[in-house]
């Protein structure tokens, strides 16, 4: 049952992030089209395409985590067996655990809060809907630290 969420969810993040890899492509070319063939630059896609970008970084964040590719240092990881790699891995996903929930999740519902009144200049978007991604993102990831958490318990150990 949690293999075939993590799937689920693997395959929904994926199918978001490909979407925005491809409304990258696209506004970015538009934009070098018309700014060097049509001589009149657009506007809104330079800040598209940042907005764009931003998203699909913090989707592929939690993406990773999802994966396990994550950035880590496996110093310890590597040297550590049975009972004391399980007590490790619970110590990461804690620390994680901690820093998502209060930095992404909770600053993220923050900023949202404080910038519902504001525009994007040239999209008119708020720009607390651009900024969503990060309590997004953090409830993304922390489903996967709950989901890693949990395979420690029931997957035998391979250390």
């Amino acid at each position: 049952m949690l293999t075939s969420f993590r799937n689920l969810l693997d395959r929904l993040i994926l199918f978001i992030s490909s979407f925005a890899l491809m409304l990258l492509v696209v506004t970015v070319t538009w934009q070098v089209f018309s700014r060097y063939v049509l001589n009149d630059p657009s506007s809104w896609t330079g800040e598209l395409a940042r907005y764009t970008m931003v998203w699909l970084g913090l989707l592929g964040a939690g993406y990773l985590f999802g994966v396990k590719g994550h950035l880590a240092i496996t110093l310890l990881d590597g040297y550590l067996r049975g009972k004391a790699h399980t007590a490790l891995q619970l110590l990461i996903n804690g620390i994680s655990f901690a820093f998502v929930s209060l930095a992404m999740l909770k600053g993220g519902i923050a900023l949202m809060g404080r910038t519902g009144q504001q525009l994007s200049p040239a999209l008119q978007l708020p720009m607390s809907t651009v900024y969503s991604i990060l309590p997004i993102s953090a409830v993304i990831i922390l489903i996967y630290l709950t989901l890693n958490t949990i395979e420690l318990f029931c997957k035998p150990n391979k250390k």
